[in-house]
């Protein structure tokens, strides 16, 4: 029997646990895009796959709907892929082990992907189910939102007639999104040369136990990120002993979540040992102290390693100096839009190779000059350590836009169903809505979604009846639309 069984709204539970069956992480996602082809067969319903996998299903009008505009739904396919230290789950060919208690719904030991699979599945239980009246309809479900959008930016929308989309991939419930922030991920690289390790005495040192969390939605909760402690601890034992050598630094599998868990190699002067010892004691307590509101189980540990290379002392300092100086978190708050992340930089992922070290950052802003400027400090932060920048995956924000009688509709239906008044919000995360908007001119968006928690970590949960609430509304939505 299915694990979700029993839950309602049955049809949505269904079709989520499918999509949670098969791996379907950024990059990976030639599995589940087929699963969503062989719907569309099964269904007898029209249908596109491009060659990176993204899907369009179309879905004549109900009767009595025929002269309707058409409505776009939409949502990603992708998920990243988090799981606990512990865990022994291959992500990349196998599914979820989807659990619940009835209350929320949650995956042993990984991230669920809620974000986006439920509204995925609510739009095939829309697709699916011949009793609700609705327009013409198209389903877009796109590839890669979470590593830069690459699906939506690579999407051919020619042959989609609609100026109506109804963005599934952002909550909670009753909050309605009308704004994003664009984005850009910057690759930051600076060169090094690695050198024999001699009478050096060699570290393993890991950061972990922070909560993590994704870097639009949760980065101004004050969230320690790991790989910039790591350069916070690592610098400040150079500062301490003189001399710290880097054999490696790894942290972070993703630009757009807040690292929670760094491991670093390093070497030290054999006579300095007893001294870095008792420095990275002293800082797990400093650690501990400093985020006990947010992060109470943050850890600063370390054991003996060998390694025969590590970066020579002049390449270490300039990279340690340079991880500690890079900015990282809330730049700038909107001055539109009370408590909005304006601006913002996550420093997601930190690895060394042969060449040098690689680090990554995920920015963000509402306002495409100050992305512009976040780009231009990292640049010279690090040409003056002699490295470079390099930037892809940009996708531009979704600009609100003032008069809509699409969002008017969608309010008003909210408030009917559910006795209450909606919520109007612009979000710091980026959504693909407005890739989109500029593909095609004078399309009206809303986005909305039930409740989620702890997404894109070990620790989400998708809310079962909120999903119970929010999909009625969104087939009412559809049945006033004519």
């Amino acid at each position: 029997m299915a694990v979700l069984s029993g839950l309602q709204p049955e049809r949505v539970f269904s079709y989520f646990e499918k999509l949670c069956s098969v791996p379907h992480g950024s990059g990976n996602t030639k599995q589940i895009s087929d699963l969503l082809v062989g719907f569309a067969k099964e269904l007898g319903l029209k249908y596109r796959q491009d060659e990176i996998n993204n899907v369009i299903i179309w879905k004549d009008a109900s009767p009595g709907y025929e002269n309707a505009e058409p409505i776009m739904m939409q949502g990603h396919m992708d998920m990243v892929c988090a799981k606990t230290e512990d865990c022994t789950k291959d992500m990349t060919k196998e599914g979820l082990d989807v659990e619940t208690d009835g209350e929320f719904v949650w995956a042993k030991q990984t991230s669920l992907g809620g974000d986006d699979c439920i509204g995925v599945a609510m739009t095939l239980a829309i697709l699916s189910d011949d009793s609700l009246p609705h327009p013409p309809l198209e389903a877009v479900f796109t590839v890669d939102e979470e590593v830069g959008m690459d699906g939506a930016a690579g999407l051919d929308c020619s042959d989609l007639k609609s100026r109506k989309l109804l963005n599934l991939d952002c909550g909670g419930e009753g909050i309605f999104t009308v704004s994003c922030a664009g984005g850009v991920r910057a690759d930051c690289f600076l060169p090094g040369t690695a050198e024999p390790i001699g009478t050096e005495a060699c570290y393993s040192v890991t950061i972990s136990g922070l909560r993590g969390g994704h870097s639009g939605g949760e980065i101004n909760k004050g969230r320690g990120s790991a790989n910039v402690l790591m350069a916070r601890v690592l610098y400040g034992a150079l500062d301490a002993l003189g001399i710290v050598r880097l054999h490696d630094v790894r942290g972070g599998k993703f630009d757009n979540v807040i690292c929670s868990y760094c491991e670093a190699k390093v070497a030290v002067p054999a006579d300095k040992a007893e001294a870095f010892e008792s420095f990275l004691r002293e800082y797990d307590a400093i650690l501990k102290d400093e985020y006990a509101a947010s992060d109470a189980d943050v850890t600063l540990s370390f054991e003996k390693s060998a390694f025969s290379t590590a970066m020579n002392e002049k390449d270490s300092a300039v990279m340690l100096r340079t991880l500690f100086a890079m900015p990282h978190g809330v730049q700038e708050m909107s001055r539109d839009f009370d408590g909005l992340v304006q601006t913002s930089l996550n420093l997601g992922m930190i690895s060394m190779a042969d060449d040098g070290l690689h680090f990554s950052f995920s920015i963000r802003s509402s306002v495409a000059s100050q992305k512009a400027m976040m780009l231009q400090k990292l640049r010279a932060i690090l040409g003056l350590a002699g490295g470079s920048v390099t930037e892809h995956s940009a996708y531009p924000g979704w600009q609100y836009r003032r008069e809509s009688s699409f969002r008017d509709l969608v309010m008003q239906t909210w408030k009917d169903q559910t006795g209450t008044d909606g919520r109007i919000v612009a979000i710091h995360g980026g959504l693909e809505c407005g890739l989109f908007i500029e593909k095609m001119p004078g399309l009206d968006v809303v986005a909305l979604g039930p409740n989620q928690t702890g997404i894109h970590s070990v620790n989400e949960k998708l809310n079962v009846a909120s999903v119970g609430r929010v999909y009625p509304v969104l087939c009412e939505i559809l049945r006033r639309s004519k």
